[in-house]
């Protein structure tokens, strides 16, 4: 029995103490080399470890040498512009490919471009008043050209052609009207602010039935008005019509 003891010599000090402790797994020789005996451990004494050292140290100790090996074969393959494109062996290579990277042509629309400034009307009918000429000349040329096809699908397409153009120039008219009647009341809002009086600015429906009274002068002055006066009932009988209820319903 003495020589059992001595065998055992100072540090067994009995099985009670060795239970709650947990064997550590040892480290290898290098600072990132994963631990040497994990596989021993059993599922409680990895739980009762992930507990003593806590989640992210026991993540660092059972995978640190897997993560650094990521984390360094993802920074060597950082994207350079001025390096060769790297590709997987694996993957096929496409039948089109980019050899070298192009730029992205941006389209510039000189209309909503800042560089062009704000769009002033003035400005622009004073700087493209040349057009308003050779308008005129192209609108007599298909006249003359329209009296030359009397019929025909040549005839139809002049006359379409030039149903058009009396429009737009119509509406360029039109314009030029509102513009010069806008005018007119901001030289009046500015004269009586002169003198001292607040300036009034008239509302959307007073401003129609102004532009609307204006069209009436100007169409009782070149002797369009019965004519216009005339479409517009024709016009308004034929919305009538539209609401009145069927005789089949009677």
């Amino acid at each position: 029995m003495r020589r059992a003891a001595s065998r055992a010599g100072p540090g067994a000090q009995g099985p009670a103490k060795d239970r709650n402790k947990v064997r550590s797994p040892e480290l290898g020789t290098g600072s990132h080399d994963p631990p040497r005996g994990m596989s021993d451990l059993s599922f409680e004494e990895l739980l009762e470890l992930q507990n003593q050292v806590g989640t992210k140290a026991y993540n660092q100790l059972v995978a640190g040498k897997s993560t650094e090996k990521r984390g360094s074969r993802q920074s060597s393959c950082v994207a350079d512009k001025h390096k060769p494109l790297e590709m997987s062996a694996k993957v096929r290579v496409p039948y089109l490919r980019q050899v070298v990277p192009v730029s992205k042509k941006v389209a510039r629309d000189p209309r909503f471009d800042d560089l062009s400034g704000e769009y002033n009307t003035e400005v622009f009918d004073k700087t493209y008043q040349f057009l308003d000429e050779i308008r005129a000349k192209e609108k007599q040329l298909v006249k003359k050209q329209l009296k030359k096809h009397r019929s025909g699908e040549q005839h139809e397409k002049l006359q379409q052609l030039l149903q058009r153009m009396e429009q737009q120039e119509m509406v360029q008219q039109e314009r030029k009207r509102q513009q010069a009647l806008h005018l007119a009341q901001k030289q009046e809002r500015r004269a009586l602010a002169q003198q001292g009086h607040r300036p009034y600015f008239m509302k959307k429906s007073e401003q129609r039935q102004l532009a609307l009274a204006e069209k009436f002068k100007e169409l009782k002055r070149s002797k369009k008005l019965e004519n216009f006066l005339s479409r517009k009932r024709r016009r308004n009988a034929g919305k009538d019509k539209r609401h009145l209820p069927l005789s089949k319903e009677y």
